[in-house]
């Protein structure tokens, strides 16, 4: 291991809890204290849901209190503050960076520092202006820019005429014991793991894909396990399509690695995404995935056919066929299972370390 123990990275992020994103910037400060770095994760608002390692700065907590307006300006002098006081040398940046003004801002703040920009999903209007002229002086002199997947780091080069960009993807973190254990026979459960919000993860996809199945009919129950702000949208439309008795919802779990598990796959209808956590985590779990075939990810880790399913978008009749293989075809769904956990092992946490502990000691 590189020798890194005075050098001091920030990983700047909305929050540690509820997404993908912000488990990911957990993940990343324990890759980064296991590589030998001194690391600050600084958060701007007060969700901690993740096991993270190292100091925290809690913007929102910092300035519990004030007028909204007040609040964005205090934040913004506490992390100017906290980045010259500790004299970090590094910042990764994986919060959502949409709005011109506030980034120009941030910018200044961030000051002399090496700067490393995370794009999470193919939405880049959640992490770019829309003026080609203003990303490319926000950016173009960054360290790098880090796409989550090879479709994400192809189109910001097309779009935005960056070159300063390199992949690194995600990856996931399950304790060894949990890994070892193996479920021969698993429930008849499909499983969604992951945030409530309609908008991302087209629940109503998911649901008719359901109700067209007909799979409960054979004795399977999909599970949502998560939260988030669409809860009550997706209860309307459980019972909307007459499917209460067949729809479990669950509560958000750090860890829902037992109940991926135990169930005989997982899905994912998302309208975007970026490189999938909970793709990668079924899988590594040895259970395999049906998921839409979206921008981007899913692409990247699901072989169709060999350890999971990769349907087309917005096709609920597709999706519900493809449920139905699973359940019906015993030879390919095993031939799947037996795939799945050693086609992620390329992502597992030591692989991905080695490639963050390179990019920062190359740049």
């Amino acid at each position: 291991m590189i020798d890194n123990k005075k050098i001091k990275v920030a990983i700047v992020s909305n929050s540690l809890g509820n997404g993908g994103a912000e488990r990911f910037s957990a993940l990343l400060s324990i890759m980064l204290d296991k590589s030998g770095f001194e690391v600050h994760s600084i958060i701007i608002n007060d969700v901690v849901d993740y096991q993270y390692v190292g100091n925290l700065l809690n913007l929102e907590k910092e300035s519990k209190g004030l007028p909204s307006f007040l609040k964005k300006i205090k934040k913004g002098f506490l992390l100017k503050d906290y980045l010259n006081k500790n004299n970090i040398k590094i910042i990764i940046d994986n919060r959502t960076r949409g709005l011109l003004i506030r980034e120009i801002i941030t910018k200044q703040i961030y000051g002399e520092a090496k700067k490393y920009y995370i794009v999470q999903n193919c939405h880049f209007e959640k992490y770019f202006s829309s003026s080609l002229f203003w990303t490319r002086i926000l950016y173009k002199n960054a360290e790098k820019i880090i796409g989550v997947s090879k479709e994400i780091e192809q189109n910001i080069k097309t779009k935005f005429k960056l070159n300063n960009t390199t992949t690194i993807y995600n990856t996931f973190y399950i304790d060894k014991n949990v890994l070892s254990k193996e479920v021969k026979n698993p429930d008849n459960v499909v499983l969604f793991f992951g945030r409530f919000d309609e908008k991302a993860k087209n629940f109503t996809l998911m649901l008719d894909a359901f109700l067209y199945s007909n799979i409960f009919k054979k004795g399977y129950r999909l599970h949502l396990l998560g939260a988030g702000d669409d809860l009550a949208f997706i209860k309307k439309k459980i019972i909307d399509l007459g499917l209460e008795s067949f729809v479990d919802i669950l509560p958000f779990k750090k860890s829902p690695f037992e109940e991926v598990q135990k169930a005989k796959f997982t899905i994912l209808t998302s309208n975007y995404e970026g490189f999938p956590l909970s793709i990668i985590e079924s899988l590594a779990l040895g259970t395999p995935v049906i998921a839409v075939d979206c921008h981007s990810g899913p692409r990247e880790v699901i072989q169709n056919e060999f350890n999971g399913l990769l349907v087309e978008e917005n096709n609920p009749h597709a999706f519900a066929f493809a449920m139905n293989r699973f359940v019906s075809d015993y030879e390919l769904y095993n031939f799947c299972k037996r795939n799945a956990s050693e086609s992620v092992e390329h992502l597992s946490l030591e692989n991905i370390t080695k490639k963050w502990e390179n990019l920062i000691q190359l740049n």
